[in-house]
């Protein structure tokens, strides 16, 4: 059973590790993407976790985090994961040729990737993988999404992800974490091809969500575990 907490005092201190950040060409409009692939089966996964969630309140920062299920067997079953997710994950490792899938894995844009556990480490991938300018512009309203036109000839994927943004504690009853209660943030609930992009302004239908607490978010992404080209959410 998982419970939602209020925001932890302590996550405001951690936070400022990641403040002395260089200027990235992300913004609240155009947030870097850090996605974090992690089982509550692993043991060293908190610390990679708590730091992406340290990042996860900056205006130009989107953190999405995705429960892997090859863990599972290992004497608990991940409450949030997902095969898709495992998918996106190997999606991944297959375009930074990787010969296998990991955890912890941080993501950053798609287009660098490490453990995450190291603030240091996570600060250097934040830049090595900035976007820099340009990408289309997104745009989303009730019911609907539009990717803008790119400056160049492009075409990618469009992704509707769904995510809880509160920190949820999850009683940890067996396996390496047995006994833990791990905190999870912006958890990924629901992972959605809306279509494809062929480089001209396209719009896209945007199912409707059950659950009102879940937050939006859009990547558009240059093929399955290719760079992503921009993002947005509401």
């Amino acid at each position: 059973m998982t419970r939602p907490i209020p925001r932890l005092a302590a996550a405001a201190v951690a936070v400022a590790s990641f403040a002395a950040l260089p200027a990235l060409a992300a913004d609240a409009a155009h947030p870097v993407v850090v996605e974090l692939f992690q089982s509550q089966g692993c043991s060293s996964c908190p610390p990679a976790n708590a730091n992406v969630a340290a990042l996860a309140d900056r205006p130009d920062v989107l953190a999405l985090s995705f429960g892997v299920t090859y863990w599972d067997n290992l004497g608990w079953k991940d409450t949030f994961a997902t095969p898709a997710y495992t998918a996106r994950q190997w999606n991944y490792a297959h375009g930074f040729h990787h010969d296998n899938v990991f955890t912890p894995q941080v993501v950053i844009n798609g287009r660098r990737d490490g453990v995450g556990v190291d603030k240091a480490e996570l600060r250097g991938l934040l830049i090595a993988g900035d976007r820099g300018d340009g990408g289309p512009a997104v745009s989303i309203r009730a019911g609907a999404v539009t990717v803008g036109a790119a400056p160049t000839r492009a075409s990618a994927d469009v992704w509707l992800v769904r995510y809880d943004p509160r920190i949820v504690n999850v009683p940890i009853k067996r396996g390496e974490n047995g006994g833990r209660t791990l905190p999870h943030k912006d958890i990924v609930r629901e992972l959605t091809r809306l279509g494809r992009w062929s480089g001209s302004a396209e719009t896209f239908a945007l199912p409707r969500t059950a659950d009102p607490v879940l937050r939006t978010a859009i990547l558009v992404q240059a093929g399955r575990g290719g760079p992503i080209l921009a993002a947005a959410r509401s």
